[in-house]
């Protein structure tokens, strides 16, 4: 369990943080590469049902790109720390990751992510998404970054209780909005998909992760294509 103390100095910091430097969500995981011996952060909306996640922030390029790889293939660390509602801590990625997330661990180990590490945000015994931390050489987080991390996931939960709250009856704060969105394509698109195809909306999804795989695009940009009528699935697809 993170420390109370601990996680209110993060959002004192939060709220005193430069709002010129983007939204809480995008200063939150700055002050998490900050205080942390990692390479990148990145913060995603998911819950346990293994819906789609949505990508709210991240460090930096890497960070982004294996953030995306979850989003588009629906395996990684990220995930099975929501499944799990436990932290997920991979310090040699080439070595424990294939077995268990093959197509995630070859993307993240191609844009130099050698080491990973992902809490979950949690409120009870519901799961908002997860954070999670990257390195570009292996080693295992310490003690005190575990506990780090565990405080910076609890600040996370925190931020993603208070944009909801304030905003107004059936709307979606600003800073959540855009990630919501490519949230909606992916579930028009897997609905589009399951009627093409007749198959239920799990198949669907495999569908449509495995179209985006192949074509190495991020899964909103085929989800668009599939909304647009651009682009349709057929039973070969299955």
């Amino acid at each position: 369990m993170a420390n109370a103390d601990r996680v209110a100095m993060i959002l004192a910091e939060l709220q005193a943080s430069e709002p010129a430097g983007g939204g809480l969500a995008d200063r939150l995981v700055r002050i998490g590469r900050e205080a942390m011996d990692v390479t990148g952060v990145g913060l995603s909306v998911m819950t346990s049902d293994a819906a789609p996640s949505a990508v709210l922030a991240a460090t930096d390029g890497q960070a982004g790109a294996i953030e995306e790889l979850q989003f588009s293939l629906g395996e990684g660390p990220c995930v099975e720390s929501v499944r799990t509602g436990r932290p997920v801590l991979h310090g040699d990625l080439a070595l424990t990751g294939s077995s268990l997330w093959p197509g995630f661990t070859a993307g993240a180990l191609d844009v130099g992510v050698a080491a990973v590490f992902a809490f979950p945000l949690q409120v009870g015994a519901i799961t908002l998404g997860a954070m999670d931390f990257s390195r570009d050489a292996v080693g295992p987080l310490t003690d005190v970054d575990v506990r780090e991390a565990m405080a910076l996931a609890g600040a996370a939960t925190a931020v993603l209780l208070h944009l909801q709250l304030n905003s107004g009856p059936g709307e979606v704060h600003v800073d959540l909005a855009d990630s919501l969105v490519d949230r909606a394509v992916v579930h028009q698109a897997t609905g589009m998909i399951a009627i093409q195809i007749e198959a239920d909306l799990a198949d669907a999804l495999t569908v449509l992760r495995a179209r985006a795989f192949a074509d190495g695009r991020p899964i909103v940009e085929v989800a668009r294509d599939v909304v647009a009528r651009n682009l349709r699935f057929s039973h070969d697809h299955r």
